[in-house]
């Protein structure tokens, strides 16, 4: 079984208290500590590899974000999906390339750029020339902003979804949904779903599960967790 066939199965006939809880890597050092620790698959947040080069969330070069990733990916045995934001601009098959060539076997996909929602219809238009080019060769993560811009109603999360399953995302992440509308959602979209999950106090990932969540991510929550951290040794130290 290829890695990609890996990492779509983990996806598959998850029971409801038992997500697949997926951490972020934001270097090639954090991968091998998650891999060590037994989770089956990785999946990198663009803002916590940003982090890690030096940027802002949003302000890493293309060139750097795929190099990066590709060194992750080099570091472990285990598949390794990729936040890529919205793409960088790139068509659809040069998009889908410069992913394989670092041998990630999925990536993220935002439907907003700088803030704002992108027209949904053409977001699924655009989805589908990158379910084309990669055919079964990419697990694609589609990222429904609306939680995230302000836009609380949860049927038009639900209605952005429908058309990204259309499209052919294996997955939707209707990123930062309030807990309380998971059960809505889980109802409404069909296929596995995405969930964040912060690092301090919250639902547990089997109570994630329970409500709705397929999947558990954590976007730059990790690697901001080890940052503080490095503050206090750093403090000490000092």
């Amino acid at each position: 079984m290829s890695k990609v066939e890996t990492f779509r199965a983990l996806h598959r006939h998850r029971l409801p208290g038992a997500p697949l809880v997926l951490p972020g890597p934001w270097d090639a050092a954090s991968a091998r500590v998650f891999a060590d620790a037994g989770f089956p698959a990785l999946a990198t947040p663009s803002a916590g590899v940003a982090a890690s080069l030096g940027y802002e969330d949003g302000e890493t070069p293309a060139v750097e974000m795929f190099a990066a990733v590709g060194r992750i990916v080099r570091s472990v045995e285990v598949p390794v999906s990729a936040d890529i934001e919205d793409g960088y601009g790139l068509a659809p098959k040069e998009l889908v390339e410069r992913l394989l060539e670092t041998g990630a076997v999925g990536c993220n996909l935002e439907d907003s750029r700088e803030g704002v929602l992108k027209d949904a219809a053409r977001h699924a238009d655009w989805l589908a020339e990158v379910r084309a080019a990669a055919a079964d060769a990419l697990f694609i993560n589609a990222r429904v902003d609306t939680f995230l811009r302000g836009v609380t109603d949860p049927e038009r999360a639900i209605e952005r979804a429908a058309l990204y399953v259309a499209a052919g995302a294996d997955c939707v992440y209707p990123i930062v949904a309030p807990v309380g509308v998971l059960p809505l959602l889980r109802a409404g979209i069909q296929g596995p779903v995405n969930v964040f999950a912060g690092t301090d106090e919250g639902p547990s990932f089997a109570e994630l599960g329970e409500r709705g969540a397929t999947r558990i991510t954590f976007g730059p929550g990790l690697q901001r967790a080890a940052t503080e951290a490095l503050r206090g040794i750093a403090a000490e130290l000092r």
